[in-house]
C-alpha cells in the first residue's frame, strides 16, 4: 500500500484509493452475515465440549463452589441428573472430580482404589442411567491425600514410583466402575505406560487414556482446589512434578513420552495462557489434542462479567473458539452447559 500511495502522489493524485486497492479489499467478505459465515475458518460445536463436574456426599444435595460462580458440587443422584441434562444437550462427555471428606484421606491417597469412593459410585450410577455419555476420570491422588499432593509424600519429597503404583490402582478401580477414558493428571514419570499395561492385563483394552501431558505449575488452579477441598491442605507446591510455565520444549518432550507409552489423547492445562503449546503439540504429533480451561480462567471471566467489565457470553464463546484455532479437538470447560445451550439457540 505504501508503494501504491506513492504512485498517487507521483501522478498528482489522478488514481483513487479504490482504483489502487481494487482486487485487494479484504473487507468484501465481511460486509454481510451470510458471507462471514460462508468463509468462517473455525467453528465451535457441542461436539467439542467436555464438562467437568464436582461431586459431594449426600442425597438430593448440591452446594455452591464459592470461588466459581455458577458451579456446584452434586451428590451422586444429582450428578446422574446433570449427566442426563448434558446428554440431552449433545455434550459428548463429562469429567467428574470428587470432594472427599477429610476422614478418608491418608498420606498415600489409598482411598482412590476403593470401589465405593465418590468417583466410582458416580461412574456406576451415571453409566447405568445415561450409558450414552462418555465419562473421563482422573487417577491423580490429590483428592485423597492429607497433604493435597498428586503423589505420595515421603520426608518432604514426592516419590515417583510408589505414586505410580497407587495411581494405577485408582485407574483400575475407575475402569472397573465403567470409566471410558482414564485421564491421569499427576505428572508422575512412567504413569501412562504403567496404566496402559495394567488396563490391558485386566481386560480393559478398550479403555482409552487421555494424558494430562503438559500440565504446568500454574497459579490458575486455586478455585479448583477449593472445589475439591485441597486448598488449605497443600504442603509446599507442585513445582517438582508440574512443568515450569517458562518451558515450551520440555512440554513437547513430556507429550512425546506419554504418546510413546500409549496415550490415546493429550491435554494442555491450563488453557488460554498455553495456546502456543496446544498449537505445537498438534503440529508436532497430529494426535487428538485437548485443552482444559481451568477454574481460574473460568472464575476470572465470571467475575469480570458480573462487574459489567466484559460481555461474559461473548468472551466465553471467543475464548473457546481460540482453543479450536490453536488446534484443539475439544475443550474441558465449566462453561460447557452454557455453551451448549447457546449453540442450541443459534441453530
Amino acid at each position: 500500500m505504501n508503494k501504491a500511495f506513492s504512485q498517487i502522489r507521483q501522478t498528482g493524485g489522478n488514481r483513487s484509493v479504490d482504483e489502487i486497492t481494487r482486487g485487494r479489499r479484504l473487507r468484501r467478505l465481511r460486509k454481510a452475515d451470510w458471507s462471514r459465515r460462508l468463509v468462517q475458518e473455525y467453528r465451535l460445536t457441542v461436539d467439542d465440549l467436555i464438562w467437568p463436574i464436582f461431586l459431594c456426599e449426600g442425597n438430593n444435595h448440591s452446594e455452591p463452589v464459592d470461588a466459581m460462580p455458577g458451579v456446584e458440587r452434586f451428590s451422586v443422584d444429582m450428578a446422574v441428573r446433570q449427566a442426563e441434562k448434558a446428554a440431552k444437550l449433545g455434550i459428548p462427555a463429562i469429567a467428574p472430580f470428587p470432594r472427599e471428606s477429610l476422614e478418608i484421606r491418608d498420606v498415600n491417597g489409598s482411598y482412590i482404589a476403593n470401589p465405593d469412593n465418590l468417583i466410582n459410585r458416580a461412574v456406576r450410577a451415571i453409566k447405568k442411567e445415561v450409558p450414552e455419555i462418555g465419562i473421563i476420570t482422573d487417577a491423580a491422588l490429590d483428592p485423597f491425600t492429607t497433604h493435597g499432593h498428586d503423589g505420595i509424600l515421603r520426608d518432604g519429597l514426592i516419590v515417583n514410583d510408589e505414586s505410580v503404583e497407587m495411581v494405577v490402582l485408582g485407574a483400575l478401580a475407575q475402569a472397573e466402575a465403567g470409566a471410558d477414558i482414564i485421564a491421569p493428571s499427576d505428572m508422575m514419570d512412567g504413569r501412562i505406560g504403567a496404566i496402559r499395561d495394567a488396563l490391558d492385563d485386566n481386560g480393559f483394552q478398550d479403555v482409552a487414556i487421555m494424558s494430562y501431558a503438559t500440565k504446568f505449575a500454574s497459579a490458575f488452579y486455586g478455585p479448583y482446589r477449593e472445589a475439591i477441598g485441597t486448598l488449605g491442605l497443600l504442603q509446599g507446591d507442585k513445582k517438582t512434578y508440574y512443568i515450569d510455565p517458562a518451558n515450551s520444549h520440555e512440554a513437547i518432550r513430556e507429550a512425546e513420552q506419554d504418546l510413546t507409552e500409549g496415550a490415546d489423547m493429550i491435554m494442555v492445562k491450563p488453557g488460554l495462557p498455553y495456546l502456543d503449546i496446544a498449537r505445537r503439540l498438534k503440529d508436532t504429533f497430529a494426535m487428538p489434542t485437548y485443552a482444559y480451561q481451568v477454574s481460574g480462567e473460568y472464575s476470572m471471566i465470571k467475575a469480570a462479567g458480573a462487574n459489567g467489565w466484559i460481555d461474559e457470553e461473548r468472551v466465553m464463546m471467543e475464548t473457546l473458539l481460540a482453543f479450536k484455532r490453536a488446534g484443539c479437538d475439544g475443550i474441558l470447560t465449566y462453561f460447557a452447559v452454557e455453551v451448549a445451550e447457546r449453540l442450541a439457540r443459534d441453530i
